[in-house]
């Protein structure tokens, strides 16, 4: 996966298409969820039973691949997530090619329920470059469930990313992938082996503790966890402290959902040196985005530590680099 280009224009015309013959964005949850309960399935790309792995590769037409993935809590009141995402897709991807935060980056989506209650608790996309990206986004199934205990099951979202993606940045240059979970409760303290069971199929018999997991995950992925406002447990300190205890100062508030993307696309370009964040929200200014005061809100604790979110010092010599195409002028991608 993650040959092809993104093309805003493409998006625009499958947008129009949709408005045109009366079809949402979710058309798939849409169909779905007009059938009886016990039917409600994963769509078949996105469901993680039998999962190998996910692979984001280079390729000759894009040699600087860079993974990204975005799993975000689809049950009660962060049903309204994916649809932000959905929106400003060709905002995200032009703050990343555009404005040359990522050279080559391919971007996975994947939407978080809870295993103990949902039909359908977890769900993975692939990595793309391309507008495949917007099909995954709109076959992710948004039950809305969750079971009203403050916990919903991250860990096995953490568990495929640490176990089940291959992913060429890593492996080919060191440099970890960007992982970001978009929620507002608590993971479980253990990766369940019954979980594992019926959600991937695999023949596990023993319970990961949870820290064991996040260890693991964070040696290839550079983890945050996104609070947005508007959600049930926005600046709760029970959540908040459990995951700055597992993420340290990867955890980031954010008070406006409708800044998601920019706020992603922001702190990728921060922890790749490719710009400060007065330059990010000059960029944010650009677009037209009004987003900024948000953004420099959530991320002003980022840009803080400076150096120390590079993911390598290949990433802080390539930050090097694309400083110096501003001072002299870079070159556009088109979009």
């Amino acid at each position: 996966m993650g040959s092809g280009r993104w093309d805003t224009d493409v998006y625009a015309a499958a947008a129009n298409y949709r408005a045109t013959h009366g079809i949402g964005a979710f058309d798939y949850s849409d169909r779905a969820r007009r059938g009886p309960r016990h039917e409600w399935r994963a769509h078949p790309d996105l469901d993680p039973l039998g999962l190998t792995d996910r692979e984001s590769r280079d390729s000759a037409e894009h040699p600087d691949s860079q993974a990204v993935a975005v799993l975000f809590d689809v049950t009660g009141s962060m049903g309204t997530v994916p649809r932000v995402l959905q929106t400003e897709l060709p905002e995200l991807f032009g703050l990343l090619l555009r404005k040359g935060y990522v050279r080559d980056p391919q971007i996975l989506f994947g939407a978080i329920g809870d295993a103990t209650c949902d039909r359908v608790p977890l769900q993975l996309g692939q990595f793309e470059s391309d507008n495949r990206m917007d099909d995954n986004l709109g076959n992710i199934f948004l039950e809305g469930g969750g079971g009203g205990q403050m916990h919903e099951s991250y860990e096995l979202a953490m568990y495929a990313m640490a176990r089940h993606t291959a992913i060429d940045c890593h492996e080919k240059r060191g440099r970890r992938g960007y992982l970001f979970i978009i929620g507002d409760e608590l993971p479980y303290g253990q990766v369940s082996a019954t979980e594992l069971r019926a959600v991937f199929g695999e023949r596990a018999t023993e319970d990961i503790p949870l820290q064991a997991l996040v260890d693991e995950l964070r040696r290839r992925w550079d983890v945050y966890y996104l609070l947005p406002a508007g959600s049930s447990y926005v600046g709760n300190d029970q959540v908040l402290g459990r995951w700055r205890t597992l993420l340290a100062d990867n955890v980031i508030e954010l008070d406006d959902l409708d800044a998601v993307c920019e706020t992603i696309a922001l702190t990728i370009g921060l922890a790749e040196g490719a710009i400060d964040l007065d330059e990010g929200l000059e960029d944010l200014a650009d677009i037209g985005s009004r987003a900024g005061a948000s953004v420099g809100r959530a991320l002003a604790g980022v840009a803080r530590r400076g150096g120390e979110v590079a993911v390598s010092e290949v990433s802080l010599l390539r930050g090097e680099d694309r400083h110096q195409e501003r001072r002299n002028g870079p070159g556009n991608t088109r979009l």
